[in-house]
């Protein structure tokens, strides 16, 4: 599940995972546009005797790219709203357990009353 609203750099890292690349970059945020882009976006190729960074002359991906995968990342984050509110909503793991074992002594519905609740208030799209 994604936790994170996506920036230029994760799409970055899954286009070289897409690619099977393994390139770093230094990404200034905030990027919206391609001017920005190539200005505060450099991808490191290298490194020089002296361990310092040898960036490209040009950027690895075009704007086109990195901005379509953006945009998939940011679809998938936000068809995830509902998970991450769950998340946020359900009781800890511990007060569950709680309620599970008190359910089971006296025969009562707390833990599955309690997650049920959740769920309806905060359904599916």
């Amino acid at each position: 599940m994604i936790n994170i609203i996506p920036e230029v750099h994760h799409a970055v890292k899954s286009l070289n995972t897409k690619n099977g690349n393994n390139y770093d970059a230094t990404v200034s945020n905030p990027i919206n546009n391609e001017a920005e882009y190539l200005e505060k976006c450099k991808y490191i190729i290298g490194e020089d005797a002296d361990l310092n960074a040898i960036f490209s002359e040009t950027p690895l991906y075009s704007w086109s790219e990195v901005s379509t995968e953006l945009n998939l990342l940011t679809t998938a984050y936000n068809n995830k709203e509902y998970q991450r509110t769950r998340a946020e909503n359900y009781p800890s793991i511990q007060e569950q357990l709680d309620m599970q074992y008190w359910d089971n002594v006296n025969g009562t519905t707390t833990w599955k009353d309690a997650v049920a609740k959740v769920k309806s208030d905060t359904p599916k799209p």
